[in-house]
C-alpha cells in the first residue's frame, strides 16, 4: 500500500529558500509517485518583508491551517506528517500549535528544518520548554551535518537525516561569458547581514589599489533601500563601477548570473543555513568567497571550488577577490569545481532521492 504523507510546507510567494522547496517538493513527480501526499500551505505571508509580522490575515490563516489539518488527519489519517517547522519567532508557536494537533492525532512528525537559531532562542525557560515538546519522538531533517549543533540539545543523532537541497538545472546553451573587467555579482535582499556594506568596503580596497572589476548588486530593499545603498557608493568612491539593479527574476536573473565571474557572499545573518543562491552560483559556474556561517562550509570546498572567510574580515575579503580578479586561471578552475560539486551533490534529482529516502526511512521507525 502507498505510504500517506501530509506536507505541511511554506510556498510561494513569498520567494525565500524554504517557500522554492517547498514548491519543487509539491511539484516533483519522484516523490508525488512514491507516496499518497496532500499538502497544506503554512505561508499567509505576500511578501518577504511581512515575515515575522503578525496581522489579522495572518491569525486567520492560522485558523485557516488548523482547520484544513484536522480535516486532513480525519480524512486521509496520514502515517506521517512532514512539518517545515521554523524554529524562532511567532511562527514557532503556531507551529507549537499544529504539533499539538500532531500528536493528539498521534501521527509520526518529521521536521525540515530551513532555518536555525533554537540554541540561542533555547536560553529562554519558555523556549526551551517549547522546543522539548515540539522535538520529543520526531524526526529532523537538516541541510547540513554542521547545523546540528543547533539542536543537539533537544534532538539525539540517532533521528537526524542530513539533506541538501538541491535546484532544477537550467539552459546553458547560450552561457556566454562577456570579456572585460572581472565582473563580482551580490545576489540577496539588501540587508546589513549579509554583508552588503562588509563587500562594499572590500570594493572600495580594491579601487583604491587600481584594480579593476565592476560590481553588481542584485535583490530587493531590506533594512538597507535604494537610497542608502546609492550615498554609500558615493562615500566609498564606487558610483562608476558599482550598479544596483533591484530584483530580478526569471531569464534577466539567468543573464545576471551567465554573465558574472565572481560570487560574493560575505554574510554574518544569524539565521543564515544553506543558502539557495550559492547553489545557483555554483550551477552558474562561478569561483566564491563566502563566509564560515551556518551550512555553508559543507558546501564550498575552501581552496577548491571557492573561498572560505571569516566573518566581517573586509581585508581578507578584499585579498581573496584580488586573487580571483588578477589570476582568471584560478577562477576558471574554481568555477568548474564549483560546477562539478553542483552536479554530484546539489541539483534537484539528487534532493528528490534523498528526501524519498528519508521519508521511506522515517515510516518505518518504530
Amino acid at each position: 500500500m502507498t505510504p500517506r504523507i501530509l506536507f505541511l510546507l511554506h510556498l510561494p510567494p513569498p520567494v525565500h529558500g524554504s517557500s522554492m522547496v517547498g514548491k519543487w517538493i509539491k511539484e516533483s513527480s519522484v516523490i508525488n509517485n512514491t507516496f499518497a501526499c496532500r499538502y497544506i500551505n503554512l505561508l499567509a505571508s505576500k511578501k518577504v518583508s511581512e515575515s515575522g509580522k503578525i496581522t489579522i490575515l495572518k491569525l486567520w490563516g492560522m485558523l485557516t491551517v488548523c482547520i484544513l489539518l484536522f480535516k486532513q488527519l480525519i480524512k486521509q489519517k496520514p502515517e506521517l506528517c512532514y512539518l517545515a517547522l521554523t524554529t524562532t519567532g511567532a511562527a514557532l508557536y503556531r507551529d507549537l500549535l499544529l504539533v499539538s494537533i500532531l500528536k493528539l492525532f498521534g501521527v509520526k512528525r518529521v521536521y525540515h528544518l530551513h532555518n536555525k537559531g533554537i540554541a540561542k532562542a533555547a536560553n529562554k525557560p519558555l523556549n526551551k520548554w517549547v522546543y522539548r515538546f515540539v522535538f520529543k519522538n520526531a524526526s529532523v531533517i537538516l541541510l547540513s551535518e554542521y547545523l546540528y549543533k543547533d539542536i543537539k540539545e533537544f534532538v539525539p543523532r540517532n533521528r537526524v537525516e542530513i539533506c541538501p537541497n538541491g535546484i532544477p538545472d537550467v539552459d546553458f546553451s547560450l552561457l556566454i561569458k562577456k570579456r572585460g573587467k572581472p565582473i563580482v555579482l551580490f545576489l540577496s535582499n539588501l540587508i546589513e547581514s549579509k554583508g552588503v556594506f562588509v563587500l562594499l568596503k572590500a570594493m572600495r580596497i580594491l579601487k583604491e589599489k587600481n584594480i579593476e572589476f565592476n560590481g553588481v548588486f542584485v535583490g530587493g530593499e531590506g533594512d538597507i533601500d535604494a537610497q542608502q545603498f546609492k550615498e554609500k557608493l558615493e562615500e566609498f568612491n564606487l558610483q562608476n563601477q558599482v550598479s544596483y539593479l533591484g530584483r530580478k527574476f526569471g531569464k534577466e536573473k539567468e543573464e545576471i548570473f551567465k554573465s558574472a565571474d565572481i560570487f560574493a557572499f560575505p554574510t554574518y545573518y544569524s539565521n543564515e543555513c544553506f543558502p539557495l543562491v550559492l547553489i545557483e552560483a555554483m550551477q552558474h559556474k562561478l569561483a566564491i568567497v563566502a563566509t564560515n556561517e551556518g551550512g555553508i562550509m559543507s558546501m564550498i570546498d575552501d581552496g577548491e571550488s571557492g573561498f572560505l572567510i571569516k566573518q566581517k574580515n573586509i581585508q581578507m575579503l578584499a585579498n581573496k577577490l584580488q586573487i580571483l580578479i588578477e589570476q582568471p586561471e584560478i577562477r576558471l578552475k574554481m568555477g568548474e569545481n564549483a560546477n562539478f560539486k553542483y552536479k554530484n551533490e546539489f541539483t534537484l534529482a539528487n534532493f528528490e532521492a534523498n528526501l524519498v529516502s528519508i521519508l521511506n526511512k522515517t515510516i518505518s521507525l518504530c
